[in-house]
């Protein structure tokens, strides 16, 4: 186990240093600046500016200041808000992202599970079909669309919740059901398949056999194997819905990590930009490497597989 661990450690670092140097190589290729974009700047000025954010200096020098300053969790100030830094942004951002991200991530676990266990349970009825009808349209129907129906069908016409803006618990409601309609869909189709294979093993009709009630049956013996898969997901999509959806965040008007990513690209912000992309995928190089801990705990024949 300690192998195993210390092996995916490398690999995630290692991939983490590949993604950073990646960032800043883009960054580094898009033309213009940040201080030209609207306006002509004086080149005094100019070079003043480019001095001050040490743009001027050449690329390596920019690039160990960019390696040493992720260590340091120091990613630079923004290019766009004077006297904010990029740590600071995703320190503000990052919880309400959070928050909205961990409703939804519950929403989706709850509904997606106990939809596909009832359609697997119910294979071919009407049950079925019914379950697999709404996880298509789930599926289908893009989250900024339905944002937007959420919006114009419960807040205006129906007056239930808030249109948008982040305050109480009713702000989170709206959002969280728009980002969780999804994942939901999928996690509820791929429970139902692997449910549905799994009830016909041998050892599930041995456990009808000697009189085992469904209910254990069904949690007990068939639910865990097939978690195996949607573990898997839930690696990048807790780290996706955690870190929020930008089109959502933007709809909902949620000061959210997402928002504040699409601000940068518009604003040229590069050290945000750079900050941002970072930050998610080391996001979700944690989630992989802790989904891979928890397959391991869920079956432990994979550590066998891997020491062989």
């Amino acid at each position: 186990m300690t192998k195993f661990l210390l092996k995916k450690t490398l690999v995630l670092l290692f991939s983490l240093f590949m993604v950073i140097t990646l960032t800043f190589a883009l960054m580094q290729m898009i033309p213009g600046d940040p201080f030209t974009q609207e306006k002509a700047v004086p080149d005094e000025i100019l070079k003043a500016m480019q001095r001050h954010y040490g743009l001027d200096q050449p690329w390596y020098v920019q690039y160990w200041k960019y390696l040493k300053g992720f260590i340091t969790w120091d990613l630079g100030p923004s290019f766009k808000y004077q006297g904010r830094t990029v740590t600071e942004i995703i320190r503000e951002g990052f919880p309400v992202s959070m928050a909205l991200g961990l409703e939804a991530l519950s929403l989706s676990i709850f509904f997606g599970v106990g939809l596909g266990c009832i359609a697997s349970l119910k294979h071919l009825k009407w049950q079925d079909h019914v379950t697999m009808v709404v996880a298509v349209i789930g599926i289908s129907v893009p989250s900024f669309i339905l944002a937007t129906f959420l919006q114009y069908l419960i807040s205006m016409k129906l007056d239930l919740l808030p249109v948008a803006r982040w305050g109480s618990f009713d702000h989170t409601i709206l959002p969280s059901i728009a980002l969780a309609a999804l994942p939901t869909a999928f996690i509820a189709r791929l429970t139902r398949s692997n449910m549905v294979e799994i009830m016909q093993q041998d050892y599930i009709q041995t456990a009808k056999a000697k009189g085992l009630n469904s209910f254990h049956i069904v949690f007990r013996h068939a639910l865990r194997n097939a978690l195996l898969p949607i573990v898997t997901y839930l690696g990048p999509l807790t780290t996706a819905i955690i870190t929020g959806s930008f089109a959502v965040e933007k709809i909902f008007g949620i000061p959210g990590l997402g928002q504040w990513f699409v601000m940068s690209i518009t604003n040229r912000d590069y050290t945000v930009i750079m900050g941002t992309t970072v930050f998610y995928s080391a996001l979700l190089m944690v989630s992989v490497f802790v989904v891979d801990i928890l397959y391991c705990l869920i079956d432990p024949r994979i550590q066998l597989v891997n020491k062989q």
